[in-house]
């Protein structure tokens, strides 16, 4: 299984999000760099203005179990900051959704290992 970190400090989210490659899905968008280690990061952020911290630790949490299960055909060596679309209805953050989204924009991307 491979080992992601994620991504804390604001300079690390800015750097990705300022010079990363813009993929928007249904309820997600996602900003992607290419990094020079051999292992990936990952960052999610979801505005206060969408929710109260319950619904919004919920999608953070569906987030980053719906990239644990794709994580394995993920090619090694990129920064990946997850967005929840602030025009998207909270009611739409299902597993389901956002594991859609997810796999179109890896494939989007060309993230995926042959």
């Amino acid at each position: 299984m491979k080992k992601t970190k994620m991504l804390k400090k604001n300079y690390e989210f800015r750097n990705v999000l300022s010079k990363g490659k813009y993929y928007s899905g249904k309820c997600i968008e996602a900003f992607i760099k290419k990094n020079s280690k051999k292992q990936n990061f990952l960052g999610i952020a979801v505005s206060v203005k969408i929710a109260k911290a319950v619904k919004r630790n919920h999608i953070k949490r569906l987030l980053r179990e719906c990239y644990k299960i794709t994580e394995e055909q993920i090619k090694d060596g990129y920064s990946i900051v997850f967005l929840w679309k602030k025009k998207t209805d909270i009611e739409n953050a299902t597993f389901e959704n956002i594991k859609k989204d997810m796999y179109f924009i890896f494939d989007k991307a060309g993230l995926f290992e042959e």
